[in-house]
């Protein structure tokens, strides 16, 4: 990822940059960014930014569960060194972690990360004995994040939830899933202003998953569901094949707040941004513009 930021050479990682120089956030919340000890990448990736015109003076990339050895067979096909055996999904430690950038002040971070997954219901048949001690509930990262808006301070409460296929009979993946959104909810029921923002993984309408996890965040009493729709209309943030079109991907502000405009960077007009968004992968930015008291 370093190389290919600072040679400008991948065409995938240049899309990706034009994409989000395009966004204009004050705060973005970036997956599949991997983390190294010395934040280097984010670094990187911040620089390239600031030639492209958005500066970003506050960054948060702390190291991810993904790609972390777990030491235990947590697939039980008789290995423990596979990408699934990880604490979350990933190769190689800081495999496709998070990272926050902002323009806006941030204050002192929560990282919930290691939070424990044998602490959440129907946890204890899904893991090998020893496991339960060691493998978080979050299969990427959770984060905490203040960050003051004006006048108002909002609790940026981060959503990186594993997918819920994937698995067997058992479900491990989707009830790992379904408790990391239960996690979130928990969160943002304890924050006076809370925003999520990230990637849950789960489509309110169809798809595999416990549906009812996304959709009760989504009717969480202290959020507002602004449903940014892409040009043309449609909820959908990812183009994936096989499932196709699907909204996965979310930013929900709190009720506090007033929506002043919301959309899915997705255009299809054939522009050097349509481009730019078709190479960078699967996934569509979502955007959300806010005021606050």
């Amino acid at each position: 990822m370093i190389h290919h930021l600072r040679s400008g050479r991948d065409d995938q990682a240049e899309a990706a940059l034009a994409v989000i120089a395009a966004a204009e956030a004050d705060v973005i919340l970036l997956l599949d960014v991997d983390w190294d000890l010395d934040g280097v990448g984010l670094a990187a990736l911040a620089a390239r930014l600031e030639e492209m015109g958005q500066s970003y003076p506050y960054r948060i990339a702390l190291r991810p569960n993904s790609g972390t050895p777990s030491g235990f067979d947590l697939d039980g096909n008789g290995t423990d060194h596979e990408a699934r055996d990880a604490l979350g999904y990933g190769w190689f430690t800081g495999d496709s972690g998070l990272a926050l950038l902002s323009r806006l002040p941030i204050g002192d971070v929560r990282d919930l990360s290691a939070t424990l997954w044998a602490d959440r219901p129907d946890a204890a048949n899904l893991m090998p004995e020893g496991a339960h001690a060691v493998v978080p509930l979050a299969t990427t990262a959770q984060w905490v994040v203040p960050i003051r808006m004006g006048e108002t301070e909002i609790t940026l409460v981060t959503m990186a939830a594993g997918t819920p296929v994937f698995d067997g009979p058992e479900d491990r993946n989707g009830l790992r899933n379904r408790e990391e959104l239960a996690f979130v909810a928990e969160l943002v029921a304890d924050a006076a202003a809370p925003l999520v923002l990230g990637r849950a993984n789960l489509d309110p309408e169809r798809g595999e998953g416990h549906l009812e996890a996304i959709r009760a965040l989504l009717e969480h009493p202290k959020l507002r569901d602004p449903r940014p729709e892409r040009p043309g209309g449609g909820l959908e943030t990812v183009a994936w094949n096989g499932p196709g079109h699907m909204r996965v991907d979310y930013v929900l502000p709190p009720r506090i707040a007033q929506v002043a405009g919301s959309g899915v960077i997705w255009p299809e007009d054939g522009s050097a941004l349509a481009q730019a968004v078709a190479e960078a992968g699967s996934g569509r930015l979502v955007w959300v513009d806010l005021s606050v008291p």
